[in-house]
């Protein structure tokens, strides 16, 4: 797959199929009250059996499906899935948890060649699950293990956890979808992407109380374009080598995205102790406005509790760029590379950034801790403390 200038297009409009297979024909309600999650189950059970040309499966405009925790197997019979959802689809009282894995509500797994389309809209409940900040929270849509997957259209509202994670999945495509929770909301990311290879994520809107996008460990060859991020915490690497593990990330390219009032802006963040290495990565084209922490590398992350202890070992991030910034930091330290002592961060470059204070009467600034690379072009803030 080609991450820039791949053949996937942005897709606005969705095709309808005059075979298509309807949760209705299985016995789904739609009324937002009666469980349809069996439905759904049978109506997967068809589309997934077929051994070949398999009819699309459709969740139908103007109803609303409520479904408790629920799991898509495959493998599948045909080369080829789709599923097209039109209606909305809302998760239960988190009671309808109790005896299956808080991790997830809805889960694809398994099922290669798998396209999920359409303008509906998938509604986690999550406020309930909020108030409650160390309880386990599932995300709401989860990919694992499905390779050749396409994923657009639709709107993500209140997860509990994280909207949406992928994680064991090669050749990605994302696009056009509209993510959307409070900015209070707890731990509630946009994307989050482990352990895949090969993944675009193109023209979304996200708003949500943390990471918009969060490229996690064993990531590589990953293209992040065109995405406007807030609230949130920005689109960010990591973290990477929490408890003394071993994080490889690789080959990630965020260009073209905007930035509005998010609490980091591009950010790479390791615990300390951690091993492995994030290296190649660029951001680049990036819009601010009024954003806190524009440009962050963060080798002292501490995780939500602060609960950090000082360590030697980390993980290694190198051949990192940040090229054409331009707009307005809230925070005065617009640029913090903040590295490992002990390992430190190599091969940074900066190249023509313009970050002002949203408050005209203060200045930006950049600060450094044991950061070595080079400085290219009109720099604000400067950054003279970039060692060579």
């Amino acid at each position: 797959m080609a991450i820039w200038g791949s053949s996937f297009q942005p897709c606005e409009a969705f095709p309808s199929y005059a075979s298509s297979v309807s949760v209705i024909q299985f016995g789904a309600v739609g009324d937002g009250e009666t469980d349809d999650s069996q439905a759904f189950l049978k109506a997967w059970k068809s589309i997934c059996g077929s051994k070949s040309n398999a009819a699309p499966l459709l969740v139908p405009a103007g109803k609303t499906f409520l479904l408790n925790p629920v799991s898509f197997q495959g493998p599948c019979k045909s080369s080829s899935i789709n599923v097209q959802i039109q209606g909305n689809i809302v998760a239960p009282h988190s009671s309808a948890w109790d005896g299956h894995d808080k991790k997830k509500w809805l889960l694809f797994s398994n099922v290669n060649g798998l396209t999920v389309n359409g303008n509906g809209k998938i509604d986690g409940k999550g406020a309930s699950w909020w108030s409650n900040k160390q309880n386990q929270r599932p995300t709401a849509l989860s990919f694992g293990s499905c390779n050749n997957l396409v994923f657009r259209g639709l709107t993500h509202v209140d997860s509990p956890g994280n909207h949406i994670s992928v994680y064991g999945c090669n050749d990605v495509s994302i696009s056009n979808l509209k993510i959307i929770a409070p900015e209070s909301s707890p731990n509630t990311d946009g994307i989050d992407i482990t352990h895949s290879s090969n993944v675009q994520i193109r023209d979304c809107t996200i708003a949500t109380g943390d990471d918009c996008v969060a490229i996690g460990t064993d990531t590589s060859n990953i293209a992040v374009t065109g995405v406007i991020c807030g609230p949130g915490h920005g689109i960010s690497i990591g973290s990477l080598g929490a408890n003394g593990g071993t994080s490889i990330v690789e080959d990630v390219h965020v260009r073209d995205c905007t930035f509005k009032g998010t609490k980091n802006g591009a950010r790479i963040k390791t615990w300390q102790g951690g091993s492995g290495h994030a290296r190649r990565i660029s951001f680049e084209r990036i819009r601010l406005e009024s954003s806190d922490n524009p440009i962050i590398i963060d080798q002292y992350y501490c995780g939500p509790n602060g609960d950090c202890k000082n360590q030697t070992s980390a993980v290694k991030v190198s051949d990192v760029s940040y090229i054409g910034f331009q707009g307005t930091s809230s925070t005065e330290e617009a640029v913090q590379l903040s590295c490992s002592e002990s390992v430190g961060c190599t091969d940074i470059k900066i190249n023509n950034i313009d970050i002002t204070h949203s408050d005209s009467g203060k200045d930006t600034r950049a600060s450094c801790i044991n950061a070595h690379g080079e400085l290219y072009g009109q720099l604000v803030p400067s950054v003279d403390c970039l060692l060579p």
